[in-house]
């Protein structure tokens, strides 16, 4: 009978054992179905911020961009002015011209663009309106004229257009 007793405690602590065993499978189980959603987790949360990171700097970059070109913009409304001057000096009138679009060649280059003006329809927006006009050639709330252009990069308004607005 000692031996029969000695048989059922090694069964007992067999099937012990294997119970234990089979309890920790679950854990380890259940801990890394944890680790795993977890991870994913992070995984997304930092796809996240490279993507709000990534806008972010072309925002900065935008506004960097805006605030150097609205400085300039006073220097290009006057070359424009001495482009428009009447000169007998064809030279000097071709020099100032190839400095224009030099500057021009330079904002295009850093994605700024002028806004659209004469012709389309006003969009406060984008142009300020200094003055309207009674024109029946033209439609309603259509832009006659153009007193100063309008520069934009991407969403970002540097500087609206000034307008004469048609009826």
């Amino acid at each position: 009978m000692s031996e029969e007793n000695k048989e059922n405690n090694e069964l007992n602590e067999n099937v012990v054992e294997t119970v234990e065993n089979e309890i920790g499978n679950d854990n380890i189980q259940k801990e890394l179905d944890e680790t795993t959603d977890r991870l994913k987790r992070v995984m997304a949360e930092f796809e996240n911020y490279k993507k709000r990171s990534s806008k972010e700097r072309e925002m900065l970059y935008n506004s960097l961009i805006a605030d150097i070109v609205g400085d300039m913009l006073p220097i290009i409304d006057n070359l424009e002015k001495a482009v428009l001057a009447e000169t007998t000096d064809e030279g000097y009138k071709k020099g100032v011209e190839m400095v224009l679009k030099q500057f021009i060649d330079v904002l295009t280059k850093f994605g700024v663009e002028q806004i659209k003006s004469v012709g389309e329809p006003f969009d406060p927006e984008f142009h300020e309106a200094v003055s309207s006009v009674e024109d029946e050639t033209l439609g309603e709330k259509i832009i006659k004229e153009e007193f100063r252009k309008g520069y934009k990069i991407g969403n970002k308004i540097i500087r609206h257009a000034m307008v004469v607005v048609a009826n």
